[in-house]
């Protein structure tokens, strides 16, 4: 696949819209290699490269929208798409939420393309697999994982003379590593936009640790505990609270966050003073495209949570109008302020307790209090006197993220977390935290 540049996409771009009599035009343009390799019981089981380009026309005629995509690009094409939308607005009903297109927007780029990440090539990839494979095998153990990498581009424009572009890339890691009898399990996971953040080894050596550690759990009672939770057993539950920010349903009473008698919470103090949460698309550990995708509004930095308190929510375009709020473009990342401590330093300073390596299969059992269940698996240990005395069998939870930040004793140095199928790239700290619900055991590993 050609990846187009900034002139050629920008041309494309003009040139579709020229072709539109609608009373407003939009154009998104993007094109993508994606490379991934997946292993199974030490064996490589399959490798693949898969490479798009699309062009997205959407145009209105009045509060009536129509939507047409074409992945080929002569003027031929081009033309053919944008009348097949036009058809498609004329036919449809009006949209009493419509916003016309946005006017002239600032995008300041962010820190989205490495250089090494666009170069990783089957080569790069099976090296991946050859060093966790080989790790697990010296440790008599059997490992199944997946790494990907993504070199795209992406540009929009519209018909007010809105043009943006920018060259993404990023790669994923995860790593489930067992016993051969099955009973322990470790597992790891990594994402980054700069292929010189990771390193393989690293994470199958954490899964393979953890792996030979949780053999032989012990049955703890369940109830309420003391719980060192790990970035990435957090970022799920989070991935729910944070999506729930929106103005709209808070205001309309569909959200924790809606206010007794109407309206929202922000500037409501609802958790511990240490909780502090913003958006930043320029963040160099988890940069994002300086526009939201679905309004083409700039994004900005954008505080959250500010001391505890509530200090700002997402706003459609046409909710911020009717509330009277300035809309921005909703954010991308997450990055959450902790301290300076690694989990191993927490660990040590906790007399007793239960480390979380990893939650899953989470589900919404209440909106109005954000209160979720889960499970934890793939290492789960049970701390006494600053040590991990054994490992122990999993539990199901019922707990609210919202309850959770408000029992915080101690917060650790933050880590990437999340990537292409999170709602969010986060930057979270591991927590420690009082009285986290267990209410009952899992006998999976």
């Amino acid at each position: 696949m050609k990846f187009l540049t900034q002139e050629e996409a920008k041309r494309i771009c003009e040139k579709t819209i020229a072709f539109s009599k609608a009373d407003g035009c939009r154009v998104n343009l993007s094109g993508e290699r994606e490379g991934n390799i997946r292993y199974a019981n030490n064996a490589v089981s399959t490798a693949g490269l898969a490479e798009d380009t699309q062009l997205n026309v959407t145009v209105s005629f009045g509060k009536r929208v129509g939507t047409a995509t074409i992945n080929e690009f002569d003027d031929k094409s081009l033309e053919k798409a944008v009348r097949r939308a036009e058809d498609v607005a004329r036919l449809a009903p009006e949209n009493p939420e419509f916003m016309p297109n946005v006017k002239a927007q600032q995008y300041k780029a962010t820190p989205t393309w490495h250089k090494n990440t666009a170069a990783i090539d089957p080569e790069y990839r099976a090296e991946v697999a050859f060093r966790s494979i080989e790790a697990a095998r010296k440790a008599n153990l059997k490992a199944a994982g997946f790494f990907d990498d993504n070199t795209s581009f992406q540009a929009h424009a519209n018909s007010n003379g809105v043009f943006g572009y920018q060259e993404l890339t990023s790669l994923g890691f995860t790593v489930t590593t067992r016993t051969e009898d099955g009973r322990g399990s470790g597992w790891a996971k990594r994402y980054a936009n700069d292929a010189g953040k990771f390193d393989a080894r690293e994470a199958s050596a954490i899964a393979i640790e953890k792996a030979a550690r949780s053999v032989d759990a012990k049955a703890l009672e369940p109830g309420r505990y003391t719980v060192i939770l790990e970035p990435d057993a957090t970022s799920d539950m989070l991935n729910f609270m944070f999506g729930a920010f929106d103005a709209r349903n808070a205001d309309e009473g569909r959200s924790f966050l809606s206010k007794k008698g109407g309206g929202n919470r922000v500037g409501e103090k609802l958790y511990d003073e240490q909780v502090n949460v913003w958006a930043d698309p320029w963040n160099p550990d988890v940069p994002v495209l300086p526009w939201d995708g679905a309004s083409m509004l700039a994004r900005e930095r954008a505080d959250i949570i500010k001391n505890g308190v509530v200090a700002g929510m997402d706003y459609t375009r046409y909710w911020a109008q009717k509330q009277g709020k300035r809309a921005i473009g909703r954010h991308g990342n997450i990055i959450m302020a902790g301290g300076s401590k690694s989990t191993e330093e927490l660990i040590a300073s906790t007399k007793k307790g239960v480390l979380v390596t990893r939650t899953w299969y989470i589900r919404m059992v209440d909106p109005q209090s954000q209160l979720l269940t889960g499970l934890t698996r793939d290492g789960t240990f049970y701390i006494e006197n600053g040590k991990i005395k054994h490992p122990i069998k999993n539990f199901r939870f019922n707990e609210s993220p919202v309850a959770m930040l408000n029992n915080i004793e101690e917060l650790g140095k933050p880590v990437v977390v999340g990537g292409t199928n999170s709602s969010f790239q986060m930057l979270l700290p591991a927590m420690k935290v009082r009285d986290f619900n267990f209410t009952s055991l899992s006998d999976a590993v």
